[in-house]
């Protein structure tokens, strides 16, 4: 037996042993740091380059760390660097216990860990749960034999009776990627099950020692100190022990496979069990440590049950993802979704975003094409007013936009190949930070560059930003500055003034001594008049004194005048 193997087979037999680790009652902070956080993703293969190789890397965040700092962020979360295949770009975990080279060393992880305390900032680091890669020791092991140690950390089944010589998955399941959502191995005659692509099998979180291996890779990073996880996939850990069929919703995807429910794969009640013990064990940890879910729900009321509802006992940030993804830029539906998040998670505190790694950006999303920066300004506004944590992501805050592949020759995500051309993947999300107007964008000193830079680095990066003062940055830095000096911001209640108005949005922070901020947003092309009145949000002052506004001066008087905004107009000011 390999070495690897006998190491495998101790641990696995350790596990089988031990029971759960005990968690005391938790520590509940009255106000931990990550309720008004601005948390700011990084996707290191894409931030800095420090060896010159063309991939991002750890020592690469290290040395932006002044730039994150300034910004003004509270934590960055990083997305996967663990050792990998990168078949999904780290998303297919081979080693949960250590850092790819291509990223650095775990002393270099050791190192960051270091250099953001220093400058204040904590580290958050992605934790895929849901599937490993097919290049991972267990499922190396799995596949030896059915009688294998590991081989029950996976789904298997026998699929469906078939003549001889012929074999037939269980049943209709589809990757999330395209495809049978089920893979055969004839070394043991049976298919094992993938939500993503086939080189990504998922654990069987029915056996309660996959909880106990993953729990303890869990405690590993925090015992080196991270401030948390987001967890990759969370909804999905659980699966229809009856493996039945999905019903057919109509329709064809981009790789041309039936469109079907999930009923079967996704939002399991089985999690929340699993999610409560996971809350108790981080809990056990000192310094606030906190769990942000991958939550893709409809509702306000879909997203309360993993905060663990009135109980408040999973998640700490599930994402409100359908605020990201599923809204227009519309006052009436951004109203309706800020009444919601504030009345409808039993107390819970939403965590907001517009961008992550894995959709088409927000200033292509929401942009018109001419007044791109205001819209853009507008959302960040939404996110650094509201009652939220906000999270962030690489490049929002410039204004990067989607830089898609031309060609599919060109593409590097699987998706985009296979779906090709109605999905094009999600390279151009993931282009590479634009710090400069030098070559490669400031990215790196390579030629060539993991994917190439977006074509308008010269006018879009940091460097030419942070020298204008009306520039999207300094937007964001002014809204982050003012967010941590003003306690409106941070615990003021959210009052929705002008409720009938269908183009703007205007919205009061209200602390208890009746002071406050108002913030009013136009979500149309066209110019607007509103009234502004601190009585109707109960201020208990006369004047309006402007703290910010966008496109340049936005002139008002005392509360009860009219206040006239520009298309796409921004004005935030304090009543006194």
């Amino acid at each position: 037996m390999p070495p690897w193997q006998v190491a495998l087979a101790l641990l696995l037999a350790s596990l089988w042993m031990n029971a759960p680790h005990a968690a005391p009652v938790p520590r509940v902070p009255a106000d931990p740091w990550w309720k008004y956080a601005v948390i700011y993703e990084i996707y290191p293969r894409s931030f800095q380059d420090s060896n010159g190789d063309g991939v991002g890397d750890l020592n690469g965040i290290a040395k932006r760390l002044d730039y994150l700092e300034a910004l003004g962020v509270d934590a960055i979360w990083l997305a996967p660097f663990y050792p990998s295949p990168h078949v999904d770009f780290g998303y297919d975990v081979s080693d949960y216990e250590n850092v790819d080279p291509q990223y650095g060393t775990l002393a270099d992880f050791d190192r960051l860990l270091a250099e953001a305390q220093k400058h204040n900032i904590r580290v958050v680091i992605d934790m895929v749960l849901n599937h490993t890669s097919d290049q991972h020791p267990w499922f190396i092991d799995a596949t030896r034999s059915r009688r294998s140690v590991a081989h029950d950390f996976y789904i298997w089944s026998n699929g469906l009776p078939q003549a001889a010589g012929t074999h037939r998955p269980p049943n209709n399941w589809v990757s999330v990627f395209g495809g049978s959502a089920w893979e055969y191995v004839p070394g043991i005659d049976q298919f094992y099950y993938h939500r993503f692509y086939r080189q990504q099998p998922d654990l069987n979180w029915r056996n309660p020692h996959v909880e106990r291996a993953m729990f303890d890779v869990m405690r590993f990073w925090l015992d080196h100190g991270v401030a948390g996880f987001r967890l990759d996939a969370i909804t999905s850990l659980y699966k229809d022990p009856q493996l039945r069929s999905a019903a057919a919703l109509g329709g064809r995807t981009a790789q041309g496979d039936a469109v079907l429910s999930d009923a079967h794969t996704n939002n399991l009640p089985e999690v929340h069990a699993v999610l409560r013990r996971m809350r108790a064990m981080i809990d056990h940890y000192p310094g606030e440590r906190v769990l942000i879910g991958e939550t893709y729900v409809k509702s306000a009321a879909q997203l309360s049950s993993w905060y663990g509802g009135a109980r408040h006992d999973e998640l700490q940030l599930p994402m409100d993802t359908a605020f990201a993804f599923d809204t227009r830029l519309d006052a009436r539906e951004f109203r309706r979704r800020l009444s919601e998040a504030s009345a409808g998670l039993q107390g819970s505190q939403p965590l907001l975003l517009f961008d992550n790694h894995d959709n088409v950006r927000s200033w292509d999303r929401f942009g018109d094409g001419a007044h791109n920066t205001e819209i853009a300004k507008i959302l960040a506004t939404l996110l650094l007013t509201s009652r939220a944590a906000t999270l962030l992501y690489q490049g929002e805050e410039i204004g990067q936009a989607t830089a898609a592949p031309a060609r599919v020759e060109d593409v590097r995500d699987p998706i985009g190949i296979t779906g090709w051309p109605k999905e094009k993947g999600r390279d151009g999300e993931r282009t590479p930070m634009q710090w400069d107007a030098t070559p490669q964008a400031g990215f790196t000193v390579s030629e060539h560059p993991w994917l190439p830079v977006a074509p308008n680095f010269r006018e879009v990066n940091v460097k030419a930003q942070l020298a204008d003062a009306e520039s999207l940055l300094s937007w964001y830095k002014k809204l982050i500055a003012l967010r941590r000096g003003d306690p409106a911001l941070r615990t003021g209640r959210l009052v929705m003034l002008d409720p009938t108005n269908a183009r703007v949005l205007t919205y009061a922070r209200m602390t208890p001594e009746a002071s406050g901020i108002l913030v009013c947003l136009n979500m149309s092309p066209q110019v607007q008049t509103v009234t502004l009145s601190g009585a109707a949000a109960g201020f208990a002052g006369n004047h309006f004194r402007t703290l910010l506004s966008s496109p340049g001066e936005i002139s008002v008087a005392a509360p009860g005048t009219r206040i006239t905004l520009p298309p796409y107009g921004a004005w935030i000011g304090a009543v006194e």
